[in-house]
């Protein structure tokens, strides 16, 4: 029996050299779903969306179309159909799929929330677009559903506590649990101060996260940072992943192969002609 697991995991947009080495590791992790954050219209997203698909994965990837835009990957094992979350502005930083398990349907959304500056503009565009957000999320009660990903954005109560954080980034924390949803690492883990970035100085943050719908929670068995990506001495990313295990079953797989293999590659390669 194979669990429905997800991985989120910030790509910080690698060059093809630090993708290859991505594509090595997030090949081996047992998840079935990866949610891939900060993505491009680049070489090293290309790479990873191409060999991933010729080995036969689910690849849903809508590229950023703006210079500088960033958005979300996912990358499954499992069959995927389109999810029912898509938000007007900057829609390639949610991206919603819905796999079937043994039971019943589970949505999976991906968030790459904007991060911005002390500049107006910035700020302005990542208000905009997490009240889009919140107006295109369902509500928690409706299905089985998790969102994950790269919120940029902190739980109220952050040890350490951060004063250039607004009230509009803490309403979008919290209007998770008011429509229905559970934050997974801290249902289990109500007391423990871990991060996924850490700044220059050593400052932690508790950028990524995942909810799960109320009507997912009674399934959440696990949830926990891994750090590895992040702090290995050739470090993959400079965010830690985020996996979340669930006791929700699948009824199959999809007939994958190891994309990192010469055939994979070469199947890739001729995909471009």
């Amino acid at each position: 029996m194979t669990r429905c697991d997800v991985l989120t995991f910030n790509l910080n947009n690698p060059s093809r050299e630090r993708a290859e080495r991505q594509l090595a590791y997030l090949a081996a992790r047992p998840e079935p779903v990866l949610v891939l954050t900060e993505t491009a219209d680049s070489a090293g997203c290309t790479l990873l969306e191409e060999r991933f698909t010729a080995a036969g994965y689910s690849v849903t990837f809508p590229r950023p179309e703006q210079r500088g835009e960033r958005g979300v990957m996912v990358v499954s094992r499992l069959a995927t159909r389109p999810g029912p979350v898509s938000v007007g502005y900057l829609p390639h930083r949610a991206v919603s799929v819905t796999v079937d398990t043994d039971t019943g349907p589970l949505d999976v959304v991906g968030l790459y929330v904007p991060s911005r500056d002390a500049t107006e503009a910035k700020t302005a565009r990542k208000r905009t677009w997490l009240e889009e957000c919140v107006t295109a999320l369902p509500k928690g009660g409706e299905a089985a559903r998790i969102v994950l990903g790269d919120f940029n954005v902190l739980e109220p109560g952050h040890r350490p506590h951060y004063k250039f954080f607004r009230p509009f980034e803490y309403r979008f924390y919290e209007h998770f649990a008011a429509s229905g949803y559970v934050d997974a690492f801290r249902a289990l883990h109500p007391d423990v101060d871990d991060y996924s970035w850490v700044g220059r100085t050593g400052d932690g943050y508790r950028y990524d996260h995942a909810h799960v719908s109320t009507a997912l929670a009674g399934q959440l068995v696990g949830c926990a940072y891994v750090h590895e990506p992040r702090t290995m001495p050739d470090r993959l990313t400079d965010h830690s992943a985020l996996a979340v295990q669930l006791a929700v079953t699948v009824p199959g797989l999809l007939p994958v192969t190891d994309p990192t293999q010469p055939e994979t590659v070469a199947m890739a390669e001729m995909a471009l002609f």
